[in-house]
């Protein structure tokens, strides 16, 4: 979503930083000032929100202005929870929109991927194997949903399978969906990610799915981490609230890759 030229009013906490957010990755950085003007909230307001994100370790005050946080690995599974919460639900509206009942799916790990699980729940018959506990225990009203969990050594910053065992747990099934996010989005397109067991992990989900769903919020376009794992072009399906460059979507379709803008 753009919030250029145009004030946001009303906004409750989540939203307004979820606006935040989106500001400071389309700017290099903004005063609370600036911040104030774009979205109509006083500046004392804005001043407190920048504090808690700095606190959060998701954004940096530096000379009475503010920047994204670069990353050396990513942020704590409960900050990220509340970056671009309405954005990934869009996005887990689409997703559900292309999973029908009965389909077998993978499901990833991520804040993103755990909002779709919490939308499939209104699907009947499903077969999900996930290396993500909070994409299981969302999934625990489904009718008729029968689970797989990947396992081996537990994250306990983000509750999910990254080793290994969980590697070589999705090379065991087909599915008919995967669906996974990843750290970043190069400006060139691509795919990346923090550290090479997540790629590894990613890979194996891709391989396991007839069709391939890269889910992917605004804030992470235009991150340059260390891991690299193709171009986004490589899957079949790209669901996002950004509106990517036009040479990338150019490459998408070249490639037959679906690009749904939520």
């Amino acid at each position: 979503m753009c919030f250029r030229r145009k004030v946001l009013v009303r906004l409750d906490l989540h939203g307004r930083r979820d606006a935040i957010i989106a500001l400071l990755s389309e700017n290099e950085s903004l005063s609370a000032v600036d911040l104030s003007r774009r979205l109509g909230v006083s500046v004392q307001t804005l001043r407190a929100d920048l504090r808690d994100l700095d606190e959060a370790a998701l954004v940096q005050r530096r000379n009475g202005r503010a920047q994204l946080r670069q990353q050396s690995e990513n942020i704590g599974y409960l900050p990220r929870e509340g970056i671009a919460r309405k954005e990934k639900q869009r996005i887990a509206l689409a997703v559900k929109n292309l999973i029908p009942d009965g389909a077998r799916v993978a499901l990833g790990t991520g804040t993103t991927v755990e909002q779709c699980a919490r939308f499939l729940t209104s699907h009947k018959d499903l077969f999900v194997a996930s290396n993500s506990i909070h994409a299981v225990c969302a999934l625990q009203n489904a009718p008729g949903v029968a689970v797989e969990l990947a396992g081996g050594p537990v994250r306990m910053r983000d509750l999910d399978m990254i080793g290994v065992a969980a590697h070589a747990f999705f090379s065991r099934y087909r599915v008919d969906y995967t669906v996974f996010s990843c750290g970043g989005v190069s400006a060139s397109g691509s795919v990346m990610d923090y550290n090479s067991d997540e790629i590894a992990v990613r890979r194996a989900i891709v391989d396991c799915g007839k069709q391939s769903v890269l889910v992917v919020d605004s804030t992470k376009i235009g991150l340059d981490l260390a891991c690299q794992m193709g171009h986004i072009r490589d899957f079949d399906v790209v669901v996002t609230g950004a509106r990517l460059a036009p040479a990338l979507l150019r490459d998408c379709r070249q490639a037959e890759c679906r690009v749904i803008e939520v």
